[in-house]
């Protein structure tokens, strides 16, 4: 067996929660979850930063109770103290032990994870960043709205919100209804069959799946891209229309709506959301879901 200088084996976190991703000066406050509560509330930016490192923490920041808060940051200073333990039970062990052997192999593969996660951030930091999110202006019935881009959505969808305050409710056809199934979970109200949206100058029809509680107001997918065979130019920042050769820029940071910025949390209740809607659809003949 190689020799190994196990003192050098840095202990990452685990792999949802990473050992740098306690807020700073929590060692200090671990006695007082309400103020360091309140420390973080007061600074968006030290959410953001937990929201990319430490998910779990920053949704109990964000849509738990202050005992919800506090019992997760105390799992996760135990979870702390036990891999400090298992390293020291390591650093004591005979090397010749099975056991032992699968800690050390564990250990090495965990440092060589945190090696690669380091090389990321020194020579690819902005992996580590978010991007932007591709919007456009848009109107539809005469009022304005933020659209999202999205090439990766099979149809195109509007929030029931959406629907109503463009005065276009009247249209859903309810026998569409469903559930949507993606990265989170939403009921679909119905289906409005054409809608003209314009887009600059050009006016373009496409149908709209209407979900219930759905966040942003409007998305357009992959079968209105393809009809109309749009063109995401990223090189120019732009999505042009390739039926009409209409371009329109993509929205600036400032000008996004508040659900695509960085600060936004709505995936809280999709779990409860989807229980809740599988509950009530047996109750219900038929339906449908994507």
């Amino acid at each position: 067996m190689p020799n190994l200088d196990f003192s050098r084996i840095v202990v990452p976190g685990s792999s949802s929660v990473p050992s740098n991703s306690l807020p700073t000066n929590v060692n200090s406050r671990r006695e007082d979850p309400a103020q360091l509560k309140q420390l973080l509330l007061a600074d968006p930016h030290k959410v953001s930063l937990l929201k990319q490192n430490n998910p779990q923490l920053a949704d109990a920041l964000l849509t738990g109770s202050l005992d919800d808060f506090a019992r997760i940051l105390r799992q996760q200073y135990e979870e702390r103290e036990k891999r400090e333990q298992l390293r020291q039970r390591m650093l004591t062990a005979d090397p010749f032990d099975t056991e032992a052997q699968k800690l050390i192999a564990e250990e090495i593969k965990k440092s060589n994870i945190q090696a690669n996660m380091e090389a990321a951030m020194e020579y690819n930091p902005e992996t580590f960043g978010s991007v932007i999110m591709l919007y456009i202006n848009c109107n539809v019935n005469g009022h304005p709205v933020k659209a999202f881009i999205d090439s990766g959505a099979q149809t195109t969808i509007m929030s029931a919100a959406c629907a109503a305050r463009v005065n276009i409710t009247r249209l859903i056809d309810t026998r569409w209804a469903g559930i949507a199934k993606g990265v989170g979970v939403q009921r679909i109200i119905g289906r409005i069959h054409m809608v003209q949206i314009a887009i600059e100058n050009d006016f373009l029809t496409t149908s709209f799946s209407v979900l219930e509680e759905q966040p942003m107001d409007m998305l357009l997918g992959l079968d209105m891209l393809k009809r109309h065979q749009c063109c995401i130019d990223l090189q120019r920042n732009v999505l042009q229309i390739g039926t009409t050769g209409t371009v329109t820029p993509f929205l600036a940071e400032a000008d996004l709506p508040e659900v695509a910025r960085l600060t936004y949390n709505g995936s809280a209740q999709d779990e409860e959301l989807y229980r809740k809607m599988l509950e009530e659809s047996k109750n219900k003949p038929g339906g449908s879901s994507s």
